[in-house]
Parts: structure tokens; sequence; C-alpha cells
């Protein structure tokens, strides 16, 4: 999209003003599916943040995400946590992950989630 979607950026500006993770979207992107939960920017930062701390590998990046975000205006990402990217008929990672998405690239979307059965 050229034009962010203003629908889905009201959405993202929802997310981040109630400080919620409970808003189930699913979007496609550079034709890849990804399906999971929003979260607020901060939420998603500080979680990304503690995971590589976590890391024996990676733990110095981990400040790269506690830094406090500089940006004023409407929200330009979408910040996923217990998210999958659709594959067939199953989600990666199964556990889901953390995605960040931005709102301009997004093609299409709905409200809502897909779960994942082997029935």
């Amino acid at each position: 999209m050229s034009k962010p979607d203003e629908l889905l950026v009201d959405i993202a500006a929802k997310v981040e003003s109630e400080q919620s993770n409970q808003m189930s979207l699913t979007v496609v992107t550079g034709g890849a599916v990804i399906t999971g939960r929003l979260a607020p920017e901060a939420v998603w930062r500080q979680r990304v943040s503690e995971v590589l701390t976590d890391s024996p590998r990676l733990s110095e990046f981990s400040d790269v995400f506690t830094a406090a975000s500089r940006r004023e205006g409407p929200p330009t990402h979408l910040h996923f946590h217990v998210a999958r990217i659709l594959q067939g008929p199953v989600g990666i990672p199964e556990t889901g992950g953390m995605y960040r998405v931005s709102i301009k690239d997004v093609t299409g979307w709905t409200v809502g989630d897909f779960s994942y059965s082997d029935h």
C-alpha cells in the first residue's frame, strides 16, 4: 500500500492508547499471512528485550529494544506477539513469535486470528 489504511492505523493507535494485548488480527504483507495478537510497542519491545537478554549469543542486542521510542504521530507499525506465519496447514513457529509489520506494507487484513488443529 502506498498510503497506510486509516482504519488499521486507528486500530494500532487504540492498542497503543489502551496498552492492551487482546486485539487479534490477521494481515497479509509481502505475500505472507501473519496471524496473532497486537501488543503496544513498549510491551513488545520489553518482551523482545527479555528474550534477547536470556540468550547467551544475542544478549548484547537487548538494549536496542529498551531504548525509548522517539516517534511522534500515529503508529507506523503493528507489533504482534503470540503470532504465527501461516504456511500450509501449520503456523510457524508453533508457539507463536514476535513480529513487527509496517502498516504501509499491509495489503489485506481481518480482525481475529487463525487457530490450528491436527484433526
